[in-house]
């Protein structure tokens, strides 16, 4: 596992840009898997912002590891978010943009999506394999949208599943850890300080930390980044930092 503190969550949203940009040049074409949230927001405007020109996004396939059961319009759709923080400032081909359909029948969308990534995907170990899949962390220790009280789905055979939400009741599609965890790389983005115990307890293996489904990320490649700003590190011991 790498970790890299930043002082400043515009300074995670930086690094981790200039990290995404280089790992694209080195390929002919790249499969990523994005993440919704407050932080990938500030890194789409990052690579908006800053590296729309150096990147050739016609190499880059874009994909979602988790999306709420909602029409591409709703606020609440990572699609929207991403539509409207990255897609829309840049020039990637349409046919490299691969979003779950929250619109659809979610069981039905977790099988479609599920299909779509072994049709475009290459194999490891017969499982579809992302080049990377970025996550973020909740307050709840759930990442995707794998929470505590269904961790079992992390489990599961399939490649997606229908999650519900436990406070809203809201379904979501997401992918399962077999897909996180055969990705050549993972990379969690997580600042702010009401992460801070969370982060602790994932990384120092201390407190309730194997209810956490975001403790169960463990790349098979070994290559897990986790990119924390100085208030999602702050409980960290300074061995760790």
């Amino acid at each position: 596992m790498k970790l890299k503190i930043s002082k400043t969550k515009q300074e995670v949203a930086l690094d981790f840009s200039r990290y995404l940009a280089g790992l694209i040049a080195k390929k002919e074409s790249i499969h990523i898997a994005l993440s919704g949230g407050s932080t990938p927001k500030i890194v789409f405007d990052a690579l908006a912002n800053n590296f729309k020109e150096d990147i050739d996004w016609s190499n880059v396939h874009l994909y979602w590891g988790d999306e709420r059961c909602v029409a591409p319009t709703d606020d609440q759709s990572n699609y929207k978010m991403t539509q409207a923080h990255l897609i829309s400032k840049i020039s990637i081909p349409q046919e490299n943009i691969h979003r779950i359909k929250g619109e659809n029948d979610p069981e039905y969308e977790a099988k479609r999506y599920s299909e779509l990534l072994v049709e475009n995907l290459p194999k490891e170990k017969k499982i579809p394999q992302f080049d990377l899949v970025i996550l973020g962390l909740g307050d709840d220790g759930h990442t995707a949208s794998v929470f505590p009280h269904e961790i079992e789905l992390w489990y599961s055979k399939n490649h997606c599943e229908v999650a519900i939400h436990p406070e809203s009741g809201q379904k979501r599609v997401s992918i399962t850890g077999q897909v996180i965890n055969h990705a050549k790389t993972v990379a969690f983005l997580v600042t702010g300080e009401n992460k801070a115990n969370k982060v602790n307890e994932i990384l120092n293996k201390n407190g309730d930390y194997e209810k956490y489904p975001a403790s169960l990320v463990a790349p098979l490649s070994g290559d897990l980044l986790w990119l924390l700003d100085e208030p999602a590190a702050e409980k960290l011991t300074s061995t760790q930092s």
